[in-house]
């Protein structure tokens, strides 16, 4: 049976392919005796004439992956590029060092634990990269005697 023509008139009429034109294989018949466009669209409201999903890549793979980074895994060595510090910048490395130690030293400035002369002297050493945390900065300030042992 050549259903050709009206695989056609369907396929303007679903707004695809012809190739994705599904016809039932068991109202062939019906189908050849469909002659005018009424008739097929007849066929395809009943349902013996209907449009085939399109295919294509499934997104679900790439979408488990894109969760999985999202939680922060998927980061080991072998998924990295470009150098230690392409990742990190050291800018942002010396501002998460330098600005708790900072805050600490106004903390105790404000709170007059040390004056400003000893403020400022630490403030300097602060910013030449003496210190590399906030507790080896408190540290330092026990050693000397300006902060009292816990």
């Amino acid at each position: 049976m050549d259903l050709k023509n009206q695989r056609r008139m369907a396929a303007q009429m679903l707004k695809c392919g012809e190739s994705r034109v599904w016809i039932d294989p068991n109202r062939t018949e019906d189908v050849a005796d469909a002659i005018t466009r009424s008739d097929v669209r007849t066929l395809i409201s009943s349902g013996t004439v209907a449009a085939r999903q399109k295919r294509g890549v499934s997104r679900g793979r790439a979408n488990y992956l894109q969760t999985q980074k999202r939680k922060g895994r998927r980061t080991g060595h072998g998924s990295r590029k470009g150098g230690k510090h392409a990742r990190k910048p050291s800018k942002e490395r010396w501002q998460q060092t330098i600005r708790p130690i900072r805050h600490r030293l106004r903390q105790l400035r404000d709170d007059g634990v040390i004056d400003t002369r000893t403020y400022r002297k630490y403030y300097l050493r602060a910013k030449g990269g003496v210190f590399k945390s906030r507790p080896h900065l408190d540290s330092h300030l026990r050693t000397e005697g300006i902060l009292k042992e816990r």
